[in-house]
């Protein structure tokens, strides 16, 4: 294998630092509605995004079948509802608890494949379900000491997990048959077009906002999405998928700090607690299911 021209697990830590932003975006964003901050965040990065994919990548969107863009679609959808979800679950609760719920996507997405594809628990994936489940109970339960709202916004966090869970799992074949960029630049696309069609039936303003908003659509749209996955879709050549997933579980801490340093936002005792048994448990769930099931490389690059 050639030598990297930079040293990966440097780009892998710019790279978790990057997605740790991107809950700091959409707090920084106000009262800036949550499908609007997706909306944009999504068709911006398509904009960005679309010379490359039309002048290298135009011949493969030519050829791809009927089925591939239905899958497309529906992909679209859940993950477009997955934005809507968590980004509105930051205008209830905290970024630690928030970020480190929407992480449960992985526990999520192995419950998929029990259900879907017949895919065996192992004992190890089970304590790990139960030990992130544990976890996730004493953040909500800290939270609801809190206010009620707090807890609302744990329970979008979690719809957020649960969706982005449908959208890995519907886009697992196509992403199969396609190219990152060409699968990442189609999804993206239908996310967009379903976001801009949920904005226009609940009536959310498309103008009338300033600057700053600007600033915030383009960070979101630039720094997590390119500098965070992208790099991460480099790091693949260089370093293992389980490694990478585990660097991903470095998010709740980096936005959890961040939001220390930049918002003011401190984290109570049950969020650090359930949130150190979550990752926890999520590490432990990696370590258990590496060798039986290979990672989908989208569960370490498309999220955020």
């Amino acid at each position: 294998m050639d030598k990297p021209p930079f040293h990966p697990y440097i780009i892998l830590l710019i790279g978790v630092l990057s997605i740790s932003t991107a809950a700091i975006f959409v707090k920084l964003a106000g009262d800036t509605p949550a499908s609007i901050i997706a909306f944009y965040r999504l068709s911006l990065a398509v904009i960005i995004m679309s010379p490359y994919v039309v002048w290298k990548h135009a011949d493969e969107l030519k050829q791809i079948h009927r089925k591939d863009w239905i899958l497309a679609v529906l992909s679209g959808i859940f993950l477009a509802f997955h934005f809507i979800f968590w980004f509105q679950s930051l205008n209830y609760t905290s970024v630690a608890s928030s970020v480190v719920l929407v992480s449960l996507q992985p526990i999520f997405a192995f419950i998929g494949t029990y259900i879907f594809f017949k895919e065996r628990f192992t004992v190890g994936a089970v304590l790990s379900l139960i030990i992130t489940i544990t976890g996730s109970v004493i953040i909500s339960w800290g939270d609801f000491q809190i206010s009620g709202l707090a807890l609302l916004g744990d329970m979008l966090a979690l719809l957020g997990a649960f969706t982005v869970t449908g959208y890995f799992l519907l886009g697992q074949n196509l992403r199969k048959r396609l190219s990152l960029m060409t699968y990442t630049f189609i999804v993206y696309g239908m996310a967009s077009l379903t976001l801009l069609l949920y904005n226009v039936i609940v009536n959310q303003p498309f103008t009338g906002y300033g600057g700053e908003q600007w600033i915030i659509f383009f960070g979101l749209a630039i720094i997590p999405t390119f500098f965070g996955h992208s790099l991460f879709n480099w790091t693949l050549k260089w370093l293992s998928t389980s490694t990478i997933s585990m660097a991903v579980l470095l998010e709740p801490i980096g936005a959890s700090l961040l939001a220390y340093w930049i918002l003011d936002e401190g984290v109570t005792w049950t969020q650090w607690l359930g949130g150190s048994i979550v990752i926890f448990g999520l590490m432990m769930f990696i370590f258990s299911t590496t060798k039986k099931v290979k990672p989908k490389i989208t569960h370490v690059t498309n999220r955020q």
